[in-house]
């Protein structure tokens, strides 16, 4: 059935239906005129042009609700609870897109009275629990819509809920209720705001946020709320890493490398002070992934690759994130790494060993482990930070890394494009650097760790005007 015109609303006088409602003691007869005043306030024209006396009287009647809550303790009667979801959803839409009514309902103390409510129905520990998550997540939706575009009601807001009520609204066991206290964090939160969170403290909420990001994926307010506030402090980044489980630190490290794969990464909103702490992190655990070679499992070595893997995002055309270049030993750190796990290869046969089986990654072991690639993932970081940078170029030749990855130019199953990796590193190390281009002309055939492992695969350096190419080998070779 079609919804009467506008016309129809504005004759019902509804002041007058909401104090008839206030003079009586609550009955099942009061709802159809609260949902009829909630179907009012859908239109636009009508919230424009409703009166005040009517948002007056339905927070008398908020009120009197409130007081019925707080007297029954557990136990609330399911009118009680229905009454109170049929307010909050007359506010709800009185609200949508209409700044007169945001402002007229925060200066008759609507946010005061709508947050005690909402501590209250949270706190319930009543068999009417559909009732009372109706009732939670219509409050909350006025809360957030009282928020939207209405800065003094965002941060009246904020200063009544945060952190506890906040907190305790996200951890409600009802999705809905979750998302929409989700939606209200997002709206309210600005860069003051973020810094607040970071505060140890607060910091249980953000890692509240970050949990629904890693348990519900599928609400996208926590994503947005992690991606658009959380990743742009490096306060709060380094606060939440601290506290978070590997599990936790490999959710955020995921959603940082989401946020680089951005098409506008030149402003991908992570500052340097981010990429500078996660680098440093990597050069102190990077050694807990040498387990994977005993042991099926290690949280610590998932963590590891998960911030190689956003290391080597970084460090991919990111023109804001080159300086990684020139982090302290970041370099080495990951030439001894490379070495240390090759070694580990060939001295057993374990998780780093080459393989050429490509059945497994028809879904078997080598395809689940978490190890896949991570070779190839540090060649790719070490051709990264010496692209155009001759002292990286030397560094590598000085730690022996040239004979290293051109023995990693092998086709590996458990590193699929290792090879390529090898090559692009290679290119990268020798590009105008003489005493590079020497040193691999130079090298005699020992196995795979020279120039044959590149003919192999189908290469030949040639050298021409200082410049190192990788050509197609011709048919005579």
């Amino acid at each position: 059935m079609a919804e009467p015109a506008l016309e129809s609303w504005i004759r019902v006088d509804f002041p007058t239906l909401l104090n008839e409602i206030l003079a009586e003691k609550f009955r099942e007869k009061h709802l159809p005129v609260l949902q009829s005043l909630t179907n009012a306030l859908r239109i636009q024209d009508y919230r424009d042009r409703s009166e005040e006396e009517a948002f007056r009287s339905l927070m008398k009647i908020l009120s009197k609700l409130s007081e019925e809550i707080q007297a029954a303790g557990g136990e609330v009667e399911e009118l009680i609870l229905q009454l109170t979801a049929a307010c909050f959803r007359a506010q709800r839409n009185g609200c949508v897109q209409c700044a007169r009514n945001q402002s007229l309902m925060r200066s008759l103390g609507a946010i005061d009275l709508s947050i005690r409510i909402l501590d209250m129905l949270q706190k319930l520990k009543s068999d009417n629990t559909d009732y009372v998550f109706e009732a939670l997540r219509c409050g909350v939706q006025f809360i957030g819509n009282l928020a939207v575009d209405n800065q003094f009601c965002k941060d009246d807001i904020w200063t009544l809920i945060f952190p506890d009520l906040l907190l305790a609204l996200l951890c409600v066991d009802d999705e809905r209720a979750v998302g929409y206290s989700s939606m209200v964090l997002h709206t309210c939160l600005d860069e003051h705001k973020v810094e607040q969170l970071a505060h140890p403290r607060n910091i249980h909420l953000a890692l509240k946020v970050m949990e629904l990001c890693r348990t519900r994926s599928e609400l996208d307010w926590t994503v947005l709320i992690a991606t658009q506030h959380f990743l742009k402090s490096s306060v709060l980044v380094k606060n939440m890493y601290a506290g978070m489980s590997h599990q936790e630190r490999v959710t955020l490290l995921e959603l940082i490398s989401a946020q680089l794969g951005e098409e506008d990464s030149e402003d991908c909103g992570i500052p340097p002070t981010v990429a500078t702490f996660l680098a440093s992190c990597f050069q102190e655990r990077c050694g807990a992934v040498l387990t994977l070679a005993s042991e099926s499992d290690n949280e610590e070595a998932l963590t590891v690759i998960s911030l190689l893997d956003v290391l080597c995002e970084m460090t991919s055309d990111h023109k804001q994130f080159m300086f990684l270049q020139n982090h302290p030993d970041l370099l080495k750190s990951t030439v001894d790494l490379l070495q240390q796990v090759h070694a580990l290869g060939k001295t057993s046969k374990n998780v780093f060993t080459a393989a050429q089986n490509f059945s497994l990654a028809q879904g078997g072991d080598c395809s689940s482990s978490p190890s896949v690639s991570f070779k190839a993932h540090l060649i790719r970081l070490i051709g990264n930070l010496c692209h155009g940078n001759t002292a990286n170029q030397n560094k590598v030749r000085k730690l022996d890394g040239l004979p290293l990855i051109m023995d990693n130019c092998s086709i590996d199953s458990n590193n699929p494009f290792i090879s390529q990796w090898a090559i692009f590193a290679t290119r990268n190390i020798l590009e105008h650097n003489l005493e590079n281009q020497e040193l691999v002309a130079a090298l005699e055939c020992r196995g795979v760790a020279d120039d044959s492992a590149l003919r192999a695969m189908g290469f030949r350096v040639e050298e021409r005007d200082g410049n190192v190419l990788l050509k197609p080998c011709s048919k005579d070779h």
